[in-house]
């Protein structure tokens, strides 16, 4: 179990990336979802001893993170949003020598475990070219692969999705949920599809807090009466806008699908929709930004 309690972090020039954050991740997939700039990275970062919080305390475990960073480490998975790799090493080289540096010494056991993660993720067959002239969702899998080694008990994957085409996505998906049955695994991401297809639970992240959290399901069943649609002319978005609160709009055939927050009937010809997980995800962004606004005022 991964447990934060009242997590910050201020960078030197005053902005404040994390504001109390206090959760806990048990095994399996979890979804961390939240916009660009919400702080997602700056938690991962944190809970991978990368940079240490103004505040808080986290534990894995019997690990205090904080207090022993090594410990963490030796039992951590991490894929960056961007990772570099040498020119012109070959993808078995290069697993080779990250294997070594993270303490696989013996060299028949450290053979096994790159010839194992090479399989396991579906490189095998070009372990002889160099990592640096792979296809994005090919260096994803490596850099899932390199976090694997050591069979790590934490793995963080932060928006590992970026510029994959759909068939690449799905294959570096199939291989975390394998992987995540017995381990904790958090998903940094701000693709909601994502969240909804493959984790048991989530939280959203936004100005470096967390806004909700639970069972995508459950999730959902709260948003039920809370959500609202109607087709509108393109032209009368401005107008709908100024009267309602907005959380979506989507275009349909020249005409406008608009979603609104509200706990009561709106009226004027809208209709309740079954919501969904963006639903929850927009709703809960709307309101954090309304939070914001209302206090820096």
């Amino acid at each position: 179990m991964l447990n934060l309690q009242g997590v910050e972090h201020v960078y030197p020039n005053g902005t404040r990336a994390l504001d109390g954050v206090t959760i806990s991740i048990g095994k399996g997939m979890f979804g961390l979802l939240g916009p660009n700039g919400a702080g997602k990275s700056s938690l991962m970062r944190t809970i991978a001893t990368l940079q240490t919080p103004t505040a808080g305390a986290i534990r894995f475990g019997d690990i205090d993170v904080l207090a022993e960073p090594s410990r963490l480490r030796a039992t951590l998975g991490y894929l960056p949003q961007d990772f570099g790799v040498y020119p012109r090493v070959s993808a078995y080289d290069l697993l080779d020598h990250m294997a070594s540096l993270k303490g696989v010494v013996n060299a028949a056991d450290r053979k096994a475990t790159v010839e194992t993660l090479l399989n396991q993720t579906n490189l095998w067959n070009v372990r002889t070219k160099a990592v640096a002239g792979f296809s994005g969702g090919m260096r994803q899998r490596f850099g899932i692969a390199q976090a694997l080694i050591g069979n790590p008990e934490l793995i963080i994957v932060d928006e590992p999705t970026a510029g994959l085409d759909p068939e690449e996505r799905n294959r570096f998906y199939n291989l975390l949920v394998e992987i995540g049955e017995n381990v904790v695994v958090i998903l940094s991401t701000h693709i909601v599809e994502d969240v909804a297809d493959l984790c048991p639970r989530m939280a959203v992240l936004a100005g470096g807090r967390i806004q909700v959290e639970g069972a995508p399901l459950d999730l959902i069943e709260r948003s039920r009466g809370t959500i609202w649609a109607k087709t509108i002319e393109r032209d009368r978005l401005a107008e709908v806008q100024a009267t309602y609160e907005v959380i979506s709009t989507r275009l349909l055939s020249g005409s406008t699908i608009v979603h609104v927050l509200s706990d009561k009937d709106p009226g004027n010809g809208f209709v309740p929709v079954e919501g969904a997980l963006e639903d929850v995800y927009l709703s809960t962004l709307n309101r954090s930004r309304r939070a914001a606004a209302a206090k820096a005022a």
